[in-house]
């Protein structure tokens, strides 16, 4: 395998950043380390988060603490059948005294935007989203507009209720780097927050931790962390066991192999190192391929994507 290089001070810094932000958010998502670990990874990545869970288990506050800790704009959008694409984007209004059309940018013009419930909406509108989440930009009148940055998206959906819904194509999935599941906090720390005056309070109370300018400092030195040649080979194979398994029909994508190297790179860096290991990758692998893949009887949900990505994951040689 390649030389690794040594940590030097920037990596040092770069995971005191990041622990630091994690820390804070953990004052208001409580008991939940490894799912805030894995927004900050995307976050880092550039990519976007799919959080499939039941109302009430904290989806809203890990976006809302997240924003606050980094001081970066926040926007909820509540998904509905009646929501249109203009909605999201904006539109193009009629100034009749300068006889021109002025650009109102839409509620998506922000740099952590929750889209609640987003299966709530229709196929049109959820393309709109995707569209913004992948270009980082949208059209309107053949004009681009360009987002801010940095630009993260956290999209919910409730898996129990299926009537009035539009579930998301596979295409437009595999454009989530990962899909997450909060659950309920454990017991004492849900005790904590009630005898804390509930998460309200506690947000408020939120400081900015990490500027806007450190983010993107980090989300540059995340795409120097080295991945080695062998490390490289062993997510491509990751991916080809699961479109050889007989578990999947349908198995992970370019795209997604490109989304675990990138995660695997934010996951190193925020153990405060220059190069990936197997280990990174392990650890991200579930969130990255669960919700790209098919299985092939067809029930289970995420859940069940997640166990059968573990045992993919058990089964590939691990490089030395």
């Amino acid at each position: 395998m390649t030389q690794r290089p040594a940590t030097t001070t920037h990596e040092a810094v770069a995971a005191d950043l990041i622990a630091r932000l994690e820390r804070q958010v953990a004052c208001v998502v409580k008991g939940k380390g490894d799912v805030i670990r894995q927004a900050v990874v995307c976050l880092l990545a550039r990519g976007h988060v799919l959080i499939e869970d039941v109302p009430g288990v904290g989806k809203t506050t890990l976006a809302q603490s997240l924003a606050r800790s980094l001081g970066l704009a926040f926007q909820r959008i509540q998904f509905t059948s009646d929501l249109l694409p203009s909605d999201l984007v904006g539109v193009s209004i009629s100034r009749q005294a300068s006889e021109r059309f002025e650009y109102v940018p839409g509620p998506i013009f922000s740099n952590v935007v929750l889209a609640d419930e987003i299966n709530r909406a229709s196929p049109k509108t959820q393309s709109a989203l995707l569209e913004a989440m992948s270009e980082r930009q949208v059209t309107i009148d053949r004009e681009r507009h360009a987002l801010p940055e940095p630009f993260l998206v956290l999209a919910t959906q409730n898996p129990l209720e299926y009537v009035g819904t539009f579930p998301l194509p596979e295409s437009q999935l595999d454009r989530f780097m990962m899909s997450l599941r909060l659950g309920y906090p454990p017991r004492d720390q849900e005790r904590e927050l009630l005898i804390s005056g509930g998460v309200d309070r506690v947000l408020a109370d939120l400081d900015s931790v990490v500027t806007r300018e450190e983010v993107l400092e980090l989300q540059a030195r995340t795409e120097e962390v080295l991945v080695a040649e062998k490390l490289t080979d062993y997510i491509l194979s990751l991916a080809e066991a699961t479109r050889d398994s007989a578990q999947f029909v349908l198995g992970v994508s370019t795209r997604g192999v490109q989304n675990l190297y990138r995660s695997a790179q934010a996951m190193a860096l925020c153990e405060g190192r220059p190069f990936a290991t197997p280990d990174d990758v392990q650890r991200v692998a579930a969130p990255v391929f669960a919700h790209r893949v098919l299985l092939k009887n067809g029930g289970g949900g995420l859940e069940a994507a997640r166990h059968a990505i573990a045992r993919v994951v058990d089964s590939v040689p691990v490089p030395v």
